[in-house]
């Protein structure tokens, strides 16, 4: 398996002169099976852009693509690539779109392919030359053929989001954003009118539990992609609830569920390349830590997930 990120930041793209070393791109990812020639792609953010491009070159030179799209939800920074996704508009192309969709009166197809309106953009969603199917998914496991399987798990963000663990041949790749921990949604302190200790308790468990469940989901993984947009002092001063980590809590799962290599990711907008440089003198594993192997994603790295280079 090879994995490589075509965009790495959140919420919105930010090119300039200050985020040229990690890449400026909304989130998408290239996950290769070489000895199948087979394409997997995560997420169309803008960086789908890129990652089309280059298919052009390669891949559509031997033929029609088939490919699998996976979504891990559909917020705007992770499907704006889509309609600039040129083998959409290529005929032979064939696409399956794979995502949870939030609202039961909306599809995937609705929402996704919504963007190619009139509204919003000058072609439509039924000119598209491709075939595109969608399938909505929920928490559970999938056979993908060939070997590959996929699973699933909901993670803690405002709209319906997934976890996704692709295992292939013994090795396996995770992706936990966006998310950030599981708290407690009940009153929590004696002195409030609402504070109720047994509920108080029951929220406490079930937060603990859920956490558990993520951890356990990522568990031994070659490859964990997690959700770093924030600082700690970040997060607990305005950005609780927002649906995104602080990146010493993605350090700190992954040592703890034994991941051989932690890629933080989702990098926040604002951050430049000089303070992404600065969090990794913090973050980032040295040459004699035993932990897992931990770097701030950047556009462009691929990784072989099992040389690790």
């Amino acid at each position: 398996m090879r994995v490589r990120f075509w965009g790495v930041r959140g919420s919105i793209p930010c090119p300039g002169p200050t985020t040229v070393r990690y890449g400026g791109n909304t989130p998408c990812l290239e996950l290769r099976l070489p000895d199948r020639d087979r394409l997997v792609i995560i997420d169309a953010g803008s960086g789908l852009r890129e990652l089309g491009n280059a298919l052009l070159g390669r891949d559509l030179a031997r033929g029609p693509l088939v490919t699998q799209l996976f979504l891990t939800h559909t917020h705007w920074d992770h499907i704006m690539g889509f309609p600039f996704f040129v083998p959409i508009y290529i005929p032979g192309t064939r696409l399956t779109v794979y995502g949870p969709a939030t609202y039961e009166d909306e599809s995937l197809a609705d929402i996704v392919g919504g963007q190619l309106t009139y509204r919003y953009f000058p072609v439509r969603q039924t000119d598209l030359a491709a075939n595109i199917q969608y399938v909505h998914l929920r928490e559970g496991r999938y056979d993908l053929g060939e070997g590959l399987v996929v699973s699933t798990k909901y993670l803690n963000h405002p709209v319906l989001c997934l976890g996704y663990r692709f295992e292939y041949r013994g090795l396996t790749l995770c992706t936990a954003y966006d998310t950030e921990p599981f708290a407690n949604v009940f009153c929590t302190d004696p002195g409030d009118p609402a504070f109720d200790e047994a509920i108080a308790e029951e929220g406490a468990r079930a937060a603990a539990e859920e956490n558990a469940r993520v951890e356990a989901f990522f568990a031994g993984a070659d490859l964990l992609i997690y959700d770093a947009q924030y600082t700690r002092e970040e997060y607990q001063a305005s950005k609780r609830g927002w649906g995104h980590s602080p990146m010493d809590h993605a350090v700190a799962a992954a040592r703890r569920a034994g991941v051989r290599r932690l890629a933080l990711f989702h990098h926040e907008p604002l951050r430049t390349d000089d303070q992404l440089d600065a969090q990794a003198a913090i973050h980032a594993s040295g040459p004699d830590d035993p932990g897992p192997e931990i770097f701030f994603a950047r556009e462009g790295t691929e990784i072989d997930l099992a040389t690790g280079s």
